[in-house]
């Protein structure tokens, strides 16, 4: 079995661990994030803790359907083994691929946690066949250390008020 990494959402989610983004540190893909929506002519708006919500019009016959808000955060935990030299600032994260075809990184943290949800989220906003109402997909910082970017989002800049977040966080 191979890792296909051709599919969209592997694609995407081997394209963000190319940016550094542990808690703290998501500057440099908060800043991949809007230059996606800007090769898409996707509306954005980042703020100053580097939360990005990107919006995505509805596909037709959905136009009337209300507006729906994806959520993932894009910061990852940042640990590493011992003996693995790895600069969580700067270094993409190493992938190798299992005989069986799992996909692990190589002697730190994958950041899958949310890194798939954000890679869906990617997908989503990259197709150009699905049937779908307005989007809000919005991707938070600092959630491994005390969500702040979600704490900080301020209200008047999210229209959806139905929302499927792709991290399992509980109800708080």
């Amino acid at each position: 079995m191979s890792y296909d990494r051709t599919l969209p959402h592997r694609r995407f989610f081997y394209e963000i661990a190319q940016y550094p983004h542990g808690s703290a540190n998501e500057k440099p893909l908060s800043d991949y994030l809007v230059a996606f929506a800007k090769q898409r002519n996707l509306e954005y708006m980042q703020d100053e803790l580097y939360n990005v919500i990107i919006r995505k019009p509805a596909a037709a016959g959905y136009e009337d359907a209300p507006v729906l808000a994806i959520h993932a955060h894009m910061d990852m935990v940042c640990e590493k083994n011992k003996d693995t030299v790895h600069d969580f600032e700067k270094d993409p994260i190493r992938f190798v691929v299992s005989d069986d075809g799992i996909l692990r990184a190589d002697g730190t943290t994958l950041g899958a946690d949310n890194g798939t949800g954000v890679a869906y989220m990617l997908s989503i906003l990259d197709a150009d066949d699905l049937a779908h109402p307005e989007l809000e997909c919005i991707f938070t910082t600092q959630e491994e250390i005390g969500m702040f970017g979600a704490l900080a989002l301020k209200p008047e800049d999210i229209r959806a008020r139905r929302m499927i977040s792709l991290d399992g966080g509980g109800e708080n």
